[in-house]
């Protein structure tokens, strides 16, 4: 579940809220029920798992060849033929 930052537009507090992506945006702040905004985040990065091409990974499983066109893998990162 995302992370929502808000701000009160009465007291100024910041808080953090989880949410689902289509729940309701809180109304009210938590310490002194004051009206509140959302706030514009920076967003979260990507995170990736596993091994690909860009990660050194060797591209064999995927495409049925290495990066550079052997058949077997040739224990060097990928797009670092010989």
């Amino acid at each position: 579940m995302p992370t929502y930052d808000y701000e009160c537009e009465a007291c100024g507090g910041r808080f953090e809220l989880r949410q689902g992506m289509r729940d309701a945006p809180a109304a009210e702040c938590p310490s002194c029920g004051g009206k509140v905004r959302r706030l514009i985040g920076g967003g979260a990065g990507v995170i990736i798992k596993g091994g690909g091409r860009g990660a050194g990974g060797c591209s064999l499983d995927s495409a049925g060849a290495t990066c550079c066109g052997r058949e077997e893998r040739c224990g060097k990162p990928c797009g670092r033929a010989e």
